[in-house]
């Protein structure tokens, strides 16, 4: 006849394979805003987060989605508008006060020159300071559009800096 189980059930999130407590743990134990970035197939989403015991705060927050506000015609999920959207939050991040940050990607496999660090160069861009090494960040020709701008009919770079000058100036005001 047992008397217990011999095996403790691991919480939900870990079984299903969505938080890796370990290293949740070790970057909350850093006391520092977390620069969240979550990309999907088709967007970005790039959040800046405070940890209360309580539950998280989102101190600010900036979709891919959002750029056509600014003027952004093409595609939400590439590396330019990884960068923007990376930008977009950091300036709004700074806006309430926040001066730094470490990344937080989860369970995303760290790719070098992948839209995680575009993100985070544009995070970076806007003033943030944000440990990364140089040899991580996609080159200046992905940020800028170059290396897809044979694929559409407009100019996709043009566009980039127009964007991004939009962003820039509205937190300027």
């Amino acid at each position: 006849m047992a008397k217990k189980a011999d095996y403790v059930v691991p919480y939900r999130r870990k079984r299903k394979g969505k938080t890796d407590y370990k290293n949740r743990l070790n970057i909350l134990k850093s006391e520092t805003t977390r620069l969240v970035v979550r990309p999907s197939n088709k967007h970005m989403m790039v959040q800046l987060v405070d940890y209360k015991m309580d539950g998280d705060i989102i101190v600010s927050s900036a979709n891919s989605q959002e750029l056509k506000k600014f003027g952004w015609d093409f595609t939400a999920g590439n590396t330019p508008s990884a960068y923007l959207v990376g930008l977009l939050c950091g300036l709004r991040g700074q806006k309430k006060g926040v001066k730094k940050a470490i990344l937080d990607t989860g369970l995303i496999t760290s790719v070098k020159g992948s839209r995680n660090y575009a993100s985070l160069k544009g995070a970076i861009d806007s003033g943030l300071k944000i440990p990364a090494g140089e040899g991580v960040f996609p080159n200046e020709e992905r940020i800028d559009g170059k290396h897809i701008a044979h694929m559409d009919k407009e100019n996709i770079t043009k566009e980039f800096t127009k964007v991004k000058k939009k962003i820039i100036e509205s937190f300027k005001k």
